[in-house]
């Protein structure tokens, strides 16, 4: 009794049922799983990114296609940066002057694009006299060793996966060497130390697509291929139906019998058109047969604009770029001016700078301190990328009496003496573009001076006193 008793309190057992995320409704076919169309729908696997020549196509005819690739890179470079630290102003104007000369930020632009366009692209460090296959020792560097970047795509050099970076660092487990091939424009056929390249990615992949990829990251291009081929096929089936925007027509009692008999009666027709044609201007007129029609149609092109300017909206949206900076297109709206997506959009291009540039920017720039001014940098030895948003007088002259205020207030105290107080504000020049006049002769005359007497009139007064007017 006891034994029926224990097997009738089993409940029975759940059957197995599939379930999913999301709602269902069998009844009605809504939802993903259910009998619709939609359920049909997958992503599929198109690397467009391994085709080479694709992405030069694209590149070389698709305007928006070179868009894409050009102005993020060009936002990411054309500023270059600000140097700081414990050094002299005549060694940063030299370093400066270094960098135009060596042509460092145009490379580095053309790196990013390559890498944009193509998935991936390194910089390597040109310095003569020196084995490329051996690891960057950067206190053998000798005063006008460093010649350079030279720039090689992912098409032309090879990433030795089988040869990986063991220690534990940020690199780790990336590609110890890159092999350039025999095609290449220099270093055929030579072995390249990571050490001794700055490396950019264009969309970085997860692990086995890396590897699929060689290595590298994908193409820009690749995610915003099924919205450029319809951006570009609407513009160009635009420019099409301008030709057939006022179509005429000519209906012909008997047409096929004409034709059919053709002799005399088809060129007979032939000639009538022509004549019709000869005739049919602004100041002429149309000669018919009574029992002929002729008509004139005119095609609408509304809702095509629209249509354009949807398909821009998803690719500025997919490249992070707003419409007025790929397009070149002026902001609508009521009091819509454009500068908070431009702020958002230069906001998101100092990240950029910030996680794959620094690093690359920064042994570059020791490299060039070293070769350049034959010694290496000061520990204090930093910089900062130059803001793309420029400031308003307006804006300029609030930040200035700021600066000239917060100095005073410090050299009046004796926190600072003066002529580290004219440092200050010469250094703030660079965002100010006020007290760039103050020279090293007025540093080192402040230097030397004793400490002003009460009520004596403080140099900074006066610099105040200027910048408040």
């Amino acid at each position: 009794m006891s034994r029926n008793r224990n097997r009738s309190s089993k409940s029975p057992a759940t059957p197995k049922v599939q379930t999913a995320d999301g709602i269902q409704n069998v009844a009605a076919r809504v939802g993903l799983g259910t009998n619709n169309q939609n359920s049909g729908s997958q992503y599929a696997f198109t690397p467009v990114s391994r085709d080479r020549m694709q992405m030069e196509y694209a590149y070389r005819s698709s305007w928006i296609a070179g868009q894409a690739v050009d102005t993020y890179a060009e936002d990411m470079t054309r500023e270059g940066i600000e140097l700081s630290g414990e050094i002299d102003p005549d060694d940063m104007e030299t370093l400066q002057k270094a960098a135009h000369q060596f042509k460092i930020w145009k490379s580095l632009c053309s790196a990013v694009k390559w890498s944009r366009l193509y998935g991936g692209c390194i910089a390597v460090l040109m310095i003569d006299g020196q084995d490329v296959s051996t690891p960057l020792n950067l206190d053998s560097i000798e005063k006008d060793q460093f010649k350079g970047l030279l720039i090689l795509d992912r098409w032309v050099v090879s990433p030795s996966l089988n040869n990986l970076i063991t220690e534990m660092c940020p690199d780790m487990g990336k590609p110890k060497y890159y092999q350039v091939i025999a095609d290449s424009m220099a270093l055929m056929n030579m072995k390249i130390h990571h050490s001794r390249v700055v490396r950019f990615d264009g969309v970085e992949l997860p692990y086995w697509q890396m590897i699929a990829e060689n290595g590298w990251g994908q193409s820009v291009l690749e995610r915003l291929w099924d919205r450029l081929i319809p951006f570009d096929s609407i513009t160009q089936g635009a420019a099409q139906l301008v030709y057939k925007a006022h179509l005429r027509t000519y209906k012909v009692d008997g047409l096929r019998q004409i034709v059919a008999i053709g002799g005399q009666a088809l060129e007979g027709l032939v000639k009538q058109i022509e004549m019709m044609r000869t005739f049919q201007t602004n100041e002429g007129i149309t000669l018919m047969d009574s029992s002929d029609t002729f008509e004139a149609h005119s095609y609408s092109f509304a809702g095509l604009s629209d249509m354009m300017l949807q398909f821009a909206q998803q690719i500025s949206g997919a490249l992070g770029i707003p419409l007025v900076r790929l397009l070149g297109q002026s902001p609508s709206g009521m009091n819509s001016s454009g500068d908070s997506e431009i702020r958002q959009y230069y906001d998101s291009v100092r990240n950029q700078q910030e996680s794959a540039m620094r690093v690359g920017v920064g042994l570059i720039y020791n490299v060039l301190h070293r070769s350049v001014l034959g010694k290496e940098p000061p520990e204090s030895f930093n910089f900062e990328f130059t803001p793309l948003w420029a400031m308003s007088d307006e804006e300029k002259a609030n930040i200035a009496n700021t600066i000239s205020t917060a100095v005073k207030s410090l050299s009046d105290s004796g926190i600072i003496d003066r002529s580290t107080a004219l440092k200050e504000l010469r250094q703030s020049s660079h965002t100010t573009g006020i007290f760039s006049n103050v020279t090293d002769e007025d540093i080192a005359e402040a230097e030397n001076e004793p400490p002003p007497a009460i009520g004596e009139i403080d140099p900074t007064d006066l610099l105040t006193q200027n910048a408040s007017e």
